[in-house]
């Protein structure tokens, strides 16, 4: 472990921290790559006398979040922890992935046998690896946001000795459901919220039918070199699983055409909008890797499940739509072939998520029966109608995991760890405890 010089910012004291670690731990005197984590300690408080708390951001592709001060939950936890806020493999300033960087790894098909070595299994093992460095050996609470928490729950099934607590918000996994389970549940999750926003917004039918009409004639290429078609407008619906993202993509729609002497066009403040909600070049990996995370049967390939399951969701076909008078329907949190064609960032790396997407021999990333005689205490929130986690998914699993308590809201949607993170993580401290 190296460890930079702390500095501070307001009411915290921040510490660097970089840690070598396995590419395969299966192969510990293989190749090593490098970890970055950021510690967050109280300003006044001292270090040595407080118990480690791990974050573990969501994704898979995004690094640890850059808070400055005491932002959203910080501000709960740093009342009894020290905190680390970990950069994933292939995160952040953890031996980043992106079309820069695989290209070092050779030709594609070495490129996804790296990638292999970046789902949950790889990202609990690293947390082991570093952890007796930090804490002397002493277990440590660690807190998972949406697939953080699908590590968690990979971490009690595999490492739970090396928790003191567990909590999870929004990031309750399936035990066994495949991708393709995973999402015909999610088809209908989006289509209900597309109907709820179109129920608030009833405005937004015709707007979103005439930006699809235009770009079926006329696909838009956004700055940067991204190329907007119609599907790519439809998976805007993303947006409608964050709190306010019904309200953000509204305010899209409505000022997206300017007249020009040619006549009506996408603007050019609509484009580049678009163009920050789609583009994945700051988490490249999210694509890379997304369906991969739902992978457990060594036999079966992921085979571009969300690409297949949507073809039996003929209301989600836009062509049928605009040859017709149905609701244009957004979609989600989904990954496609095209994906690798209309954004710049990903189309390098086309031939690696086809080899990702045929891949074979994943192993299953949690243990039902020692999940069923778990002693670790775990407080997990699940939100009522999460478009990104299946509830019932969820809730089928918090009966799977002895002395799990939930708790159940629809005040938040899955960013609540964000949009009401001091009260959610005091909620579930409280439920852990309570267990205690």
């Amino acid at each position: 472990m190296t460890t930079a010089h702390s500095y501070r910012q307001p009411g915290t004291v921040l510490t660097d921290h970089r840690f070598s670690v396995p590419l395969d731990h299966a192969r510990p005197d293989g190749e090593r790559i490098e970890l970055y984590a950021r510690e967050v300690v109280a300003a006044g408080r001292d270090p040595e006398a407080l118990p480690w708390l791990l974050y573990l951001e969501g994704g898979p592709g995004f690094g640890a979040r850059r808070f400055i001060g005491r932002q959203a939950w910080l501000e709960r936890a740093l009342t009894e922890y020290q905190v680390l806020l970990l950069d994933q493999r292939g995160t952040g300033r953890s031996t980043p992935v992106n079309r820069q960087t695989l290209p070092l790894r050779g030709i594609p098909a070495r490129q996804a046998e790296y990638l292999a070595h970046f789902r949950a299994d790889s990202i609990v093992r690293d947390a082991e690896a570093i952890r007796p460095g930090l804490t002397g050996g002493a277990p440590w609470t660690v807190l998972g946001q949406s697939f953080g928490g699908f590590c968690t729950t990979h971490y009690l099934s595999t490492a739970p000795e090396g928790l003191t607590a567990a909590l999870i918000t929004g990031g309750l996994p399936s035990l066994t459901a495949t991708a393709d389970e995973v999402y015909e549940a999610a088809y209908a999750r989006i289509e209900r919220k597309n109907l709820a926003h179109y129920a608030r917004y009833p405005m937004d039918v015709e707007r979103a039918r005439r930006i699809a009409a235009h770009l079926a004639e006329h696909p838009a290429e956004l700055p940067g070199g991204h190329r907007l078609t119609v599907e790519g407008f439809q998976s805007l619906g993303i947006l409608l699983g964050r709190g306010d993202g019904s309200h953000q993509l509204h305010y899209l729609l409505e000022d997206a055409f300017v007249p020009t002497p040619a006549g009506p066009a996408l603007s050019d403040a609509f484009l580049e909008h678009v163009r920050a909600q789609l583009s994945f070049a700051g988490h490249p990996l999210y694509a890379l890797v997304h369906e991969a995370i739902y992978a457990q049967d060594p036999a079966a390939p992921t085979a571009w499940a969300a690409e297949r399951v949507r073809a039996g969701h003929p209301r989600f076909d836009a062509d049928k739509t605009l040859a017709g008078d149905e609701w244009l329907l957004f979609t989600g949190e989904t990954i496609h072939p095209w994906h690798f064609t209309t954004d710049p960032s990903l189309a390098p790396l086309r031939e690696t998520a086809d080899l990702l997407a045929a891949r074979t021999g994943w192993q299953p990333l949690y243990d039902p029966s020692r999940l069923a005689a778990n002693e670790v205490p775990v407080a997990a929130a699940v939100y009522h109608d999460d478009m990104y986690v299946d509830t019932a998914h969820s809730l089928e699993t918090a009966r799977s995991i002895r002395g799990l308590r939930t708790w159940v809201t629809d005040e938040f949607e899955h960013d609540g760890l964000g949009a009401g993170g001091t009260r959610v993580l005091d909620r579930l401290l409280s439920l852990v405890r309570d267990e205690a």
